[in-house]
């Protein structure tokens, strides 16, 4: 069964995700960059089109990557989907949580579009996404402070003993 990440932007998802997978052996999948990969970087996407178009080629991505048994780190907006809520539902869902302080260095010069507004954007934009990611979460872990390595282990270790809805 895979195993899905999500959280806010700049939470660590993907180099978790990553480190989750080669933990226990799976592949690991990241939205966002199959978007990418397939239809250009998403501040050009958002440019170009617009979030509502960023948002229905993340929907694809998502359930593409929820067909594969492997270590999936969602995009921080992909939760807003009430389809992606409703997939989530019976699977085990790691919320990466991260404070306001350890995060802001994370996004200084990042090219997401939706944090033009810097810190602040990036808080704003969690409280409107809070109550989502504490619905769906199995589990949470916080990367504010601690390495990594070790929550990576902690979470492949949950993975292996937990039963999904645990």
């Amino acid at each position: 069964m895979s195993i899905v990440l999500i959280g806010p932007m700049g939470s660590g998802k993907t180099k978790l995700g990553k480190r989750v997978a080669a933990i226990l052996g799976k592949p690991f999948v990241d939205t966002d960059r199959m978007i990418v990969a397939k239809h250009g970087t998403i501040a050009q996407l958002f440019a170009e089109f617009g979030e509502e178009h960023f948002r229905a080629l993340e929907r694809v991505a998502v359930e593409d990557a929820l067909a594969q048994d492997a270590v999936v780190a969602l995009g921080g907006g992909a939760i807003l989907d009430e389809r992606t809520q409703a997939d989530l539902a019976d699977r085990r869902v790691v919320l990466i949580t991260v404070s306001a302080e350890a995060v802001a260095p994370r996004i200084v010069g990042t090219k997401r579009p939706l944090l033009t507004g810097g810190i602040d954007a990036w808080k704003q934009i969690l409280e409107s996404r809070r109550d989502i990611y504490e619905r769906l979460a199995t589990r949470v872990w916080d990367t504010s402070s601690r390495p990594l390595v070790g929550i990576a282990e902690e979470i492949a270790e949950w993975a292996r003993t937990e039963n999904p809805n645990d």
